[in-house]
């Protein structure tokens, strides 16, 4: 299930409180995990909540951090203590959504860290289609963001030199948390 508060402006932690609390109480007994994405304010603000979940959570794009701000942004630890806790995933995906580096150089210090943590609990995505920002009503539809996947893809074999950590990435932790 996903839980996409970035995407519907929320900001506000109680809010964001809300929709999680709801999204767990939908998912108990079930297999399935809580895919969110957000901004790292409210990463901080759920701590407890992220702690607690009794079901796999994933983070999408970084879990919201902002390359330009490195990693040691406010609340970048948060997600590198849940990712070391197996408590979380974290999407190496959407470079262009945290980064305005037109190279996406200054994403790689976030990714080391991510893979420091704990590179069992990261996963790859492209994002595609690429949806573009929010911000249309729900009859309107979103121009995609014009984005090189093969770039993408390649950025993840500069961040993730080791083969076997690679393959790890793109098979073997999917096929773990999706069971196949």
């Amino acid at each position: 299930m996903r839980v996409n508060l970035e995407s519907n402006g929320v900001t506000d932690p109680a809010a964001a409180a809300a929709n999680f609390d709801a999204a767990v109480a939908q998912l108990q007994g079930m297999p399935w995990h809580i895919q969110i994405y957000t901004r790292l304010p409210l990463i901080v603000a759920l701590k407890e909540r992220f702690f607690n979940a009794p079901m796999p959570l994933v983070f999408d794009h970084f879990a919201g951090a902002k390359a330009a701000l490195g990693v040691g942004q406010p609340g970048f630890d948060t997600v590198l203590q849940l990712v070391r806790t197996r408590k979380a995933y974290v999407k190496l995906s959407g470079a262009y959504r945290v980064s305005d580096d037109p190279e996406y150089n200054n994403v790689a210090p976030l990714a080391g860290a991510l893979l420091d943590a704990n590179p069992d609990r990261l996963l790859w995505g492209s994002d595609w289609p690429h949806p573009g920002p929010p911000g249309k009503t729900p009859a309107e539809v979103n121009t995609p963001f014009q984005v090189d996947d093969g770039q993408l893809l390649n950025l993840l074999v500069k961040w993730v030199p080791n083969p076997i950590l690679r393959h790890n990435i793109l098979v073997e932790n999917p096929a773990r948390l999706y069971g196949f």
